[in-house]
């Protein structure tokens, strides 16, 4: 966003920012609430600004460790255009996701919205939302995995890596991966012209996500606008010829398939889901499985390129796969579940570089937690990243330890403070699936490739969690059984 169309969009704000401000008042003084201590920052734009400013430092939680610093873990703010509670505390985040449609619903900015669609699955809500985030727990749970998915993720992780050759942008092949693991688990398409143009527009549609929802104010919303219309047709088109195939008897073992299984209910209550809940569902499960699973890989490989110790480590872990198996290849269930090492490393990449950095709710009544009021309307932010990175959870929590991990306990005996998934109704449900998919690049990078940076690279957290440069490495191919070198 850039600082034209941030001005613009503060000006539009501002008699809802004056009305909302006017409300909150006198809702406070009829009701004689605690608001958390904070400050809504200047008139107008609030703390929008500051947060925008900290976040381009390469510390990862600048705006709120100064906030909690000053105030405690439960604190006040106002950021694009809303007065905002923010939370760094394990027990309230934990509230805030089991309260999910009860006291909480989720909400989000307007171009997210927009972009994904009212049918997507982070903006469902009530009982489609149960039955569609049901339905996905189940097409990603471990049976599952075991017993269909694994398999083409092994096979479309070796396709990548097979043209990697000298220098390689990381996050860009790792796009390219997880892209293509997500297509063909939810239609049954591997990697052709038709995905590679797909992918194309998808990377339009997320540049939009964080911009102006006003096509006249910003060329990436509107071009994002563009971009998601493309990608509905595409993926309709899909839904009406499979819808055909089905009716000649043809059935294939993907997503799609199971949507069109699905209990029924449909927008009118019909039977069956509709072709816009299909593609909007479609459209939403893309970006997850696309976006922030491509960045987990990236950042373990950075993570672990600084850490040589850890990187052997893990080498050694997949020396013994790969010479156990001989000549094959081929990731199988028992090979995942002997990489104890391997677990400990996505833990570790998770805690510290969480993609999704927490999540906004909107308070659905006056809320009483920990001695405060929340007032109704507000938003609150449960911040996931606050939690890892906070030294009285993890030791030395702003390091990578991935030993860390190897008590059967874990770093720490509370529940509540390792939440990368989320937790409540809304927890990510392609949780395990994200780890298989982490675990098999890692396998078949570090048994195939050695390599080194290119050129220095800067870790960034806004608008999203990624390597500026997209990490640029050199590799260079192993003999199939050449010995780990430090």
């Amino acid at each position: 966003m850039d600082t034209i169309n941030l001005f613009l969009y503060l000006f539009l704000s501002v008699f809802a920012f004056f009305l909302l401000r006017a409300m909150a008042a006198a809702h406070l003084r009829r009701r004689k609430t605690r608001l958390p201590p904070g400050t809504v920052g200047l008139p107008f734009i609030g703390e929008t600004l500051q947060l925008i400013s900290a976040y381009k430092t390469e510390n990862p939680e600048p705006f709120i460790d100064d906030r909690v610093s000053k105030y405690g873990n439960i604190f006040t703010t106002h950021i694009f255009g809303e007065p905002t509670v923010f939370s760094a505390d394990p027990e309230t985040n934990r509230f805030i996701l089991q309260n999910e449609g009860r006291l909480f619903e989720s909400s989000y900015p307007g171009s997210i919205q927009n972009l994904l669609g009212r049918y997507s699955l982070l903006l469902m809500r009530g009982t489609l939302h149960k039955r569609m985030h049901s339905l996905t727990m189940s097409f990603a749970n471990s049976s599952i995995l075991k017993d269909h998915l694994l398999a083409d993720i092994d096979r479309l992780v070796r396709l990548n890596l097979d043209s990697w050759t000298g220098r390689v942008f990381l996050m860009e092949e790792a796009k390219k991966i997880t892209f293509n693991l997500t297509v063909k688990q939810l239609m049954s398409f591997d990697p052709c012209d038709w995905t590679e143009n797909l992918m194309k527009e998808y990377m339009l549609v997320i540049e939009g996500f964080f911009s102006i929802p006003l096509p006249i104010f910003s060329s990436t919303y509107r071009k994002a606008i563009q971009a998601r219309r493309k990608v509905a047709e595409a993926l309709g088109l899909v839904v009406r010829d499979r819808r055909k195939e089905r009716e000649g008897g043809e059935r294939k073992n993907d997503m799609l398939e199971a949507l069109f299984e699905g209990d029924g209910g449909g927008v009118e209550g019909g039977g069956g889901f509709s072709d816009e809940e299909i593609v909007d569902f479609m459209l939403a499960l893309l970006v997850a499985g696309y976006e922030t699973t491509s960045t987990i890989m990236t950042l373990a490989v950075k993570f672990l390129t600084e850490t040589p110790h850890a990187l052997s480590h893990l080498k050694e872990e997949h020396e013994e796969i790969r010479l156990r198996k001989g000549e094959i290849e081929s990731l199988q269930w028992e090979d995942y579940k002997s990489m104890p090492f391997t677990q400990c490393v996505v833990n570790e990449t998770l805690r510290i570089a969480n993609i999704i950095s927490g999540v906004f709710r909107r308070a659905k009544t006056d809320i009483s937690i920990k001695g405060y009021t929340i007032p109704k309307g507000w938003k609150v932010f449960a911040s996931f990243r606050a939690v890892h990175l906070d030294h009285v959870h993890f030791k030395d929590a702003r390091t990578f330890d991935p030993w860390r991990w190897q008590s059967s306990a874990g770093p720490t005996s509370s529940p509540n403070v390792f939440t990368p998934f989320g937790g409540g109704p809304r927890r990510c449900p392609g949780y395990e699936l994200a780890r298989v998919e982490l675990s098999v690049f890692l396998h078949h990078l570090v048994t195939r490739f050695s390599w080194v940076p290119a050129e220095p690279d800067k870790l960034v957290f806004f608008p999203t969690t990624r390597m500026q440069k997209r990490y640029p490495i050199i590799v260079q191919h192993r003999s199939l059984f050449e010995p780990c070198k430090e």
